[in-house]
C-alpha cells in the first residue's frame, strides 16, 4: 500500500511539474506579421530610370553596357550604389496593402514625387505620422515603405554621381606625369609591367613594390572625390596636366586646376571636376618610386 502511495504522489508530483512549466514558460514568439511585397520586378529588368517631380525638370539615368549614367540634366558617370538605392523600391516589402481607388486619402493625387523605370510607375505620397513611413502607390495597389527609397532620389544630383575619377572599367597600365610641375624637369613615366611590377623611368628610382602597390590601391583603386562638378575645359588657359594609361591603350587626360587649399583636377573628355584634400591630392601625384639622395 505504501508503495503504491508513493508512486502516486510521485505522478502528482510530475503532473504538477508539467502543468507549472505550461503555465510558466515564456510565451511563443508571435508569428511574424505578413509582409507584402510591392512588387515581382527585378533590378535587373530596367535599362532607364526617371525621377520625377512636381515643379522641376525629371532627373534621367540610362544604363550602358552594365553601368549607370546620368542623362539629364546633363551627361556624367553616376554612382551605381546610390542608383541601385533608388531602384531597390522594386523589392520593398510593406507592412500594409491598401486598395488604389482612394489616391487623395494617401497624398497620391498630388504626388511629391514619381519613379519612373522603363514603363513601370512608382508614385510616392504623404508620410504615415505614426510609423515615418511613406504610401507609394503601384499598379492597383497603395503601400507603405520606408522613406529611405524618396530621399535617396530626391538627393541633390552632384551627390548621385561616381566620384571616382575613373570608370569602373578603365583598367590602369600607368601614369605620364611628365607635365606636372614636379616631375616635369625628369619626365616622369611610371608603368605597370605585365607581371605586375612597377617601373619607373628614372636610372636613381628604387620603387618599393610594396609601397608602390599601396599607393596605387589607396590613392587611385579606392579614392572618392570629397565634390564633383560639372567642368567645361577653357580651351584659351594652359595647365599642368598628367596621363593615365590604361591596358587598352589608352589614355585618360587631366588638368590639374587647383593645388591648394584642395586639389581639384578636371577630366576634359567627360566634362567633370574633382575635388580632393590638399594631403590625399599630395598622395595621389607623387607616388613613392623611392629617389635615390
Amino acid at each position: 500500500m505504501r508503495t503504491r502511495w508513493l508512486v502516486n504522489f510521485a505522478l502528482l508530483l510530475l503532473v504538477a511539474g508539467i502543468v507549472a512549466f505550461l503555465y510558466l514558460r515564456p510565451a511563443e514568439k508571435e508569428e511574424l506579421a505578413q509582409q507584402y511585397p510591392v512588387s515581382s520586378l527585378k533590378l535587373a529588368d530596367f535599362s532607364r530610370l526617371s525621377v520625377e517631380f512636381p515643379a522641376k525638370a525629371p532627373v534621367v539615368f540610362d544604363k550602358v553596357d552594365g553601368f549607370w549614367y546620368l542623362a539629364q540634366p546633363y551627361k556624367a558617370r553616376a554612382d551605381q550604389m546610390t542608383v541601385q538605392r533608388i531602384l531597390s523600391i522594386v523589392a520593398a516589402k510593406s507592412p500594409e496593402q491598401f486598395p488604389g481607388n482612394d489616391l487623395a486619402r494617401f497624398g497620391l493625387d498630388n504626388p511629391r514625387l514619381k519613379l519612373k523605370l522603363d514603363q513601370e510607375e512608382f508614385i510616392f505620397g504623404i508620410y504615415n505620422p505614426v510609423s515615418a513611413e511613406q504610401y507609394v502607390a503601384y499598379k492597383d495597389a497603395v503601400y507603405l515603405v520606408p522613406p529611405i527609397y524618396s530621399e535617396t532620389a530626391s538627393t541633390q544630383i552632384v551627390e548621385l554621381l561616381d566620384k571616382s575619377p575613373l570608370k569602373p572599367t578603365e583598367k590602369v597600365s600607368g601614369f605620364d606625369f611628365s607635365r606636372l610641375e614636379q616631375w616635369e624637369d625628369v619626365r616622369l613615366q611610371v608603368d605597370l609591367t605585365d607581371d605586375a611590377k612597377w617601373k619607373v623611368s628614372l636610372q636613381n628610382a628604387k620603387p618599393d613594390q610594396q609601397a608602390m602597390n599601396e599607393w596605387y590601391d589607396t590613392y587611385w583603386g579606392k579614392i572618392r572625390a570629397s565634390a564633383v562638378e560639372p567642368y567645361t575645359p577653357d580651351r584659351k588657359a594652359s595647365y599642368p596636366s598628367f596621363s593615365v594609361k590604361l591596358k587598352d591603350g589608352k589614355k585618360v587626360h587631366f588638368d590639374k586646376l587647383q593645388e591648394a587649399p584642395e586639389l581639384i583636377l578636371g577630366r576634359p573628355d567627360e566634362g567633370m571636376r574633382y575635388h580632393f584634400p590638399a594631403d590625399a591630392g599630395f598622395a595621389l601625384l607623387n607616388p613613392p618610386i623611392g629617389l635615390a639622395k
